[in-house]
This record gives C-alpha cells, sequence and structure tokens, in this order.
C-alpha cells in the first residue's frame, strides 16, 4: 500500500527545508504521496513552482487556526504557549528564554504583571527545575487539541500514516500536530532554525520524533525538553545542501551588475537581524561612512539587505527604520540596498524565493557583517569572513511598551556565544573595532578559515550536501518502524 505523509509548511524556512532540497524529492522517489500543508493565500504560487506527481497542496487553514487561538479560552492558550517558549530545564543555556521573559515584563502594564507574570514566574521556577511538570504541561495542552471541523476533512480524505511539522507545535502547527497524536498517527518535527532548540522549548503536542541539525541541538532538545534520545535523528540541514552544491550561485558580473555594484572595490555586505530587540541603523551607518570616505584599507562598497521585518506594518519603528536604510543608499556613495523576495500571505519575506540572492551576496562579499543572524552559519557555509556587529543605540527603540536589548548582552544566546567561543569570526562593539576587524579580513581573506570550517562541521554536521537525502530516510525508517509496530 502508497503511504501518506502530511507535512506541514507554515513557514518560509520550511518551504525551502522541503520542498528546495532533497526531502521531498527524496520521498516521492520512494513511491511516498505527500500532501503539503501550506499558507492558504499562496498554496497554488507554492504549487506551480513544485509540481510533482504524487505532490498535492492544501491550504493549512491558518485563519480558523488564529481564530480558535485567539477566541477560545484565549488568555489559557497564551499563557500556555509562554509558559512552553521559555519553560525548558536549566541543564541547557537558558539566555534567549530569559530575554523572552523580560520582554513580556516589559511590553504589559502592572495589572498583567502582578496577575499573570508574577504568578507564570513561579510556574517557570517548576518547569526549569522538574521533568515532570514539563511533561505536564504538554498533556495541559491537549485540552486545546483540535479546532472543530478544521482538519478532520483532510484526516478522512487522505488517510495520512505519518504528520511533519517544522516544529513540535510551536507555531500554529499545534492544532494539526494534536490532532494526528489524539488519532494515533505517528508524527516528527524538523528543526528548520539554527536556534530553534534552544530559543523555544517545551513541544506544543506530543511528538515522537524528530531531526536536527547537529549534536548540539540534540542535547537542547534531549536536555531542555526531555526529548527520548533515540527519537531524535542528526541529519544536518537540508536548507544548505543548496549551499554546497553551489547550485544558487549567480555569475559574479551578473551578480555585481543586479546591484550596480563596482567591480573593482571590495564588497562588503551588511545581513540586517535582530531588528525585533534594537535598531540595525547604527551598525548600517558606520559601514556606510567607512565605504563612503575610504577610510579602509581597500576601497569598499557596502550592501545592505534588509530584514523581513522591515516590511511589516506594525510597529511603525520598523519600516521608520527602512526608510532611513533607503535615505542612507541616497546619501552616501557606494551604498546599496537590496530587500528579500516577498513570496506573499502568512509566508511573508520568509518564501525562499531569493536563494540566489543570497548565496550569490554571501560568496561574493569579502566580508559579510550582521548582528548575531543564521546568516553567519551561511556566511560560514561560503567561506567569506564574517563579524558580528554590536553597534548600540542608547535606549534602543525608545518607545513605549516595545522592550528593547542590548546587542551586546545577546552575546551569550547558545547559539551566539558558540559563534563566539569557536572564534570563527569576529565581534566589533564600536567604531574602532569595526574598522580594524574589516581592515584585517581585507587584508588576509583567509584569516580564521580553520576556525569557520570547524564552526560549520560542529553546526550542522554535514558539509557534503546529503543533508536533505539522509533527513528522508531517516522519515523513510520511521515511516516503516511505526506501521511495522501497527501491523
Amino acid at each position: 500500500m502508497t503511504k501518506r505523509i502530511f507535512i506541514s509548511a507554515d513557514h518560509g524556512m520550511a518551504i525551502i527545508y522541503f520542498l528546495q532540497s532533497d526531502v521531498v524529492s527524496t520521498l516521492l522517489s520512494a513511491g511516498v504521496e505527500i500532501i503539503i500543508l501550506t499558507d492558504d493565500d499562496t498554496k497554488e504560487k507554492i504549487a506551480s513552482r513544485f509540481t510533482r506527481n504524487g505532490l498535492t497542496f492544501e491550504g493549512l487553514r491558518l485563519r480558523q487556526a488564529n481564530d480558535y487561538a485567539k477566541k477560545v479560552s484565549p488568555r489559557w492558550q497564551w499563557l500556555l504557549g509562554y509558559l512552553r517558549r521559555v519553560g525548558g530545564s536549566w541543564r541547557i543555556n537558558t539566555e534567549a528564554m530569559d530575554s523572552h521573559v523580560w520582554e513580556v515584563w516589559g511590553e504589559n502594564g502592572w495589572k498583567f504583571r502582578l496577575g499573570i507574570w508574577i504568578p507564570s514566574a513561579l510556574m517557570i521556577l517548576l518547569l526549569r527545575n522538574f521533568s515532570f511538570a514539563r511533561k505536564l504541561l504538554v498533556r495541559m495542552q491537549n485540552r486545546f487539541t483540535s479546532i472543530p471541523g478544521v482538519y478532520s476533512d483532510l484526516f478522512k480524505k487522505y488517510q495520512p500514516d505519518m504528520v511533519i511539522a517544522s516544529t513540535p507545535g510551536w507555531r500554529m502547527d499545534r492544532y494539526l500536530l494534536r490532532e494526528s497524536a489524539r488519532r494515533g498517527i505517528p508524527n516528527m518535527t524538523v528543526i528548520v532554525g539554527w536556534d530553534n532548540s534552544s530559543s523555544y522549548n517545551i513541544s506544543g503536542a506530543n511528538v515522537q520524533w524528530a531531526t536536527c541539525w547537529s549534536e548540539l541541538q540534540k542535547e537542547e532538545l534531549v536536555k531542555g525538553s526531555d526529548w527520548n534520545p533515540a527519537h531524535v535523528h542528526v541529519g544536518g540541514i537540508p536548507s544548505y545542501d543548496g549551499y554546497f552544491r553551489k547550485q544558487w550561485l549567480m555569475p559574479r558580473d551578473e551578480y555585481f551588475k543586479l546591484h550596480d555594484l563596482d567591480p573593482k572595490r571590495k564588497l562588503i555586505s551588511y545581513a540586517s537581524s535582530f531588528v525585533h530587540f534594537a535598531p540595525n541603523f547604527p551598525n548600517i551607518e558606520v559601514l556606510a561612512k567607512l565605504v563612503s570616505s575610504d577610510s579602509l584599507a581597500e576601497p569598499s562598497q557596502l550592501l545592505i539587505r534588509l530584514h523581513p521585518s522591515h516590511f511589516q506594518d506594525k510597529p511603525k519603528i520598523f519600516a521608520d527604520e527602512r526608510a532611513q536604510v533607503f535615505e542612507l543608499e541616497k546619501k552616501y556613495p557606494h551604498v546599496h540596498v537590496v530587500q528579500p523576495v516577498a513570496l506573499g500571505g502568512s509566508l511573508g519575506y520568509y518564501g525562499g524565493e531569493d536563494m540566489d540572492e543570497k548565496s550569490s551576496m554571501m560568496a561574493y562579499s569579502d566580508v559579510v557583517v550582521t548582528v548575531y543572524s543564521t546568516m553567519l552559519v551561511e556566511t560560514a557555509v561560503h567561506d567569506t569572513p564574517m563579524i558580528a556587529a554590536t553597534i548600540d543605540t542608547p535606549g534602543g527603540w525608545n518607545k513605549p511598551k516595545k522592550f528593547s536589548l542590548s546587542l551586546k548582552e545577546i552575546g551569550n544566546w547558545p547559539t551566539h556565544k558558540r559563534f563566539r567561543e569557536a572564534k570563527a569570526g569576529r565581534v566589533a562593539a564600536n567604531e574602532k573595532e569595526l574598522r580594524s576587524m574589516l581592515n584585517a579580513y581585507l587584508k588576509n581573506p583567509s584569516l580564521d578559515y580553520p576556525e569557520r570550517r570547524k564552526f560549520i562541521e560542529d553546526e550542522i554536521t554535514f558539509t557534503d550536501g546529503t543533508s536533505g537525502k539522509r533527513t528522508a530516510e531517516f522519515i523513510l525508517k520511521v515511516l516503516e518502524k511505526t506501521n511495522r509496530k501497527e501491523r
């Protein structure tokens, strides 16, 4: 009998992970039918890009899921989501979770703090210390197992043998995963983001299997949220296979022409990051002045990649910073701006439409500067020197009820700390340090090369472009094992 799998792809990173790697193609070649559940407004557009025999696209009903979260015991559902976000065990580095605790404190008034935050702080202490409390939290969420009638037709129509999601219920996929668990259908999560296993923690549903990037992530899952180590697979990160194969790489002259870049000048790129916590503009402005004043060791130019959040309508501060950056482009010579490509719908600017742009930017840059973005790992894959810049605006966003966090203070988050300890790149806290580090890399591009190689081997495990196949093979093994038990 043909096996069928539901795959929840509710985020652009999941589209890249499953559809722009060998994961789905390997499963299809093995005779598995796949139903991709994704954003309702863009599923036809996505389907037209990835048409294959055995591959079907359905809407994920995200509007109904959001309505359910907002209308059915919304405060209770919010509290459960908050606790699972920050309730991971103290056996792992909790710095990223701790920042979210204070973010919620900072963005709410005193009634909320007294009525919700302080009592929940006591619950967090229980969750951080005791595995039984974390397991109880997962069970408590089953009160909100299913949105009445929303997914029943899909389960009845396709009768899937497995459900796979890009999180273990951290997003709206929690309702689909809870429904699969209620029906006794095996389920699995894949970890699509570098910091996912440390910034988000306790599962939002009873999820049985997981596949992740590295032993480092596996340890975070096992120690942080009590995963059975025998059920956690290290398969690498399929989304990066295309980087290793250079399948998205544009010709250099074509890329430079695309952005009106000067082929005779060195290219410094800046990838905006962590805009939710602090402005990126101080980093960007310093870089613009450096390249435009020719005060670096080599004549250079700056390419600024805006963050998807810069295109959100709310809060307005992100759009305001975007406008500042475009004004900077007009003001200074040798400054260029590139924006991520929008897929549309709830996927926004995370659709994976511009992997050729990202890959080419990292490959042809002489130095990539960011904060502590995942692009540090991606840049290391391209063997390009990199700098984490943490030049702060005093007071951060300086907006009422908008939490700000110094870019220097996030250096101890788990992934950021590993980057610093690996010495795979440099960290610049001010203009003087940034200029010095840029000059060092411009003069010697091979600086820190061994550390970059070791960094990606530790963080993503497999560097041969086979993570998609490895992940699909693991899925097939689990599918066979779980179906054999049923027989």
